[in-house]
C-alpha cells in the first residue's frame, strides 16, 4: 500500500480516539499525549516504504525518533500522561465557551486540525521519496547536524524550565541559590540561560527542527518550491498563536511578565533589549 495512505489511516484511526477518549473521561489532551508518538510512525512508514534502502528517508525517520523519544520524556515527567494531566489551556478556554461551542472546537481543532498538521509535518518525507534518484549528500550531513543542534537546544531549554518550576517548588526557592538561603526573593519568570534571549527558546528549536525536516524534502526535489511546506508554516502559525494565548494566561498570573516580555524576544532569540531609564524630572530650587 502506498505509504501516503497507510499515513492517512493511521491519521484518522488517530483522530477517532483521541475524539472518542476526549468524550468518555472529559479530558481534552489526548492529541497533546499523542503528540510525540504518531511522527515517527509516519517517517517510519515513508522509510519502509523504499525498503529502508534510502539514506534520506532513514535519516528523517531516525531524527523524527530522536525528537518524539525527548519530547515524550518531558512531557511524561511533567504529569501529560497521568490522568488529570491536561493541558491547563484547555480549562481556561471550556470556561470562555459554551459547552456546544467547546465541543465543536475539539472536534474540528482540537483533535481534526493538529492531527492534521502532525501528518503535514512529515510529509516532506513523501517528497523525498519521490525524488530518491537524488543521493544524501553535503546538504543532507548539513541538516542533519543543524537537526541535531536544535534538538540539543529544545533539550536544554526543557530542562533550564523543568529546573526553575522545581526550584521554585510550594517552599519558594530562588532559582539561583539553595532553598535554605534566607531573604532570596522567589522569582516568579526564568529569566536566565536560554530564556534571556528568548521567552520561547523551546518552541525556536522545536519549529526549526521541522523547518529542517521541510528542507530535506526541498534538497532531494533540488527546489524550495514544495507544497510540502505547508506543515511547517501551519506549525509555525500554530505555535504563535498558542504564544499569544498563554502569555495573555502569564500576564495574569505572574506580575513580572509584562516587564519580561518587554525586553526578551518572544520566540526567536535575540539579546535582551534595554530597560529605559526614566525621564529625569529637573529639580527646582526652592526660591
Amino acid at each position: 500500500m502506498d505509504p501516503f495512505v497507510v499515513c492517512l489511516w493511521i491519521m484518522l484511526t488517530s483522530c477517532a480516539t483521541a475524539w472518542i477518549l476526549s468524550l468518555l473521561t472529559g479530558e481534552y489532551s489526548w492529541v497533546d499525549r499523542s503528540w510525540s508518538l504518531v511522527p515517527p510512525v509516519y517517517a517510519w512508514v515513508f522509510a519502509a516504504g523504499s525498503g529502508f534502502d534510502d539514506a534520506r528517508l532513514v535519516t528523517i525517520a531516525v531524527l523524527v525518533t530522536l525528537w518524539g523519544a525527548r519530547l515524550t520524556f518531558n512531557f511524561a515527567r511533567k504529569g501529560g500522561y497521568a490522568p488529570g494531566g491536561e493541558d491547563y489551556r484547555w480549562a481556561v478556554l471550556r470556561g470562555r465557551m459554551s459547552p456546544a461551542g467547546f465541543g465543536l472546537f475539539n472536534l474540528f481543532f482540537i483533535t481534526i486540525y493538529q492531527n492534521a498538521i502532525l501528518l503535514l509535518i512529515v510529509l516532506p518525507a513523501a517528497t523525498a521519496a519521490l525524488h530518491a534518484a537524488n543521493p544524501f549528500g553535503p546538504a543532507d550531513l548539513g541538516l542533519t547536524l543543524a537537526f541535531l543542534l536544535l534538538l540539543v537546544g529544545e533539550g536544554v531549554a526543557d530542562q533550564q524550565q523543568w529546573d526553575f518550576h522545581r526550584a521554585r517548588g510550594p517552599r519558594g526557592a530562588d532559582t539561583g541559590g539553595s532553598p535554605a538561603e534566607s531573604g532570596a526573593a522567589r522569582p516568579d519568570v526564568l529569566r536566565t540561560g536560554l530564556f534571556r534571549y528568548s521567552r520561547h527558546p523551546n518552541y525556536f528549536c522545536e519549529l526549526g527542527q521541522w523547518w529542517v525536516v521541510f528542507l530535506f524534502g526541498a534538497v532531494a526535489a533540488g527546489s524550495l518550491l514544495q507544497w510540502s511546506v505547508l506543515g511547517a508554516v501551519l506549525l509555525t502559525g500554530l505555535f504563535i498563536g498558542s504564544t499569544v494565548f498563554t502569555e495573555r494566561i502569564s500576564v495574569s498570573r505572574h506580575p513580572g511578565y509584562p516587564a519580561y516580555q518587554r525586553v526578551t524576544s518572544a520566540i526567536v532569540p535575540w539579546f535582551p533589549r534595554a530597560v529605559p531609564r526614566p525621564e529625569s524630572v529637573p529639580v527646582r530650587r526652592a526660591l
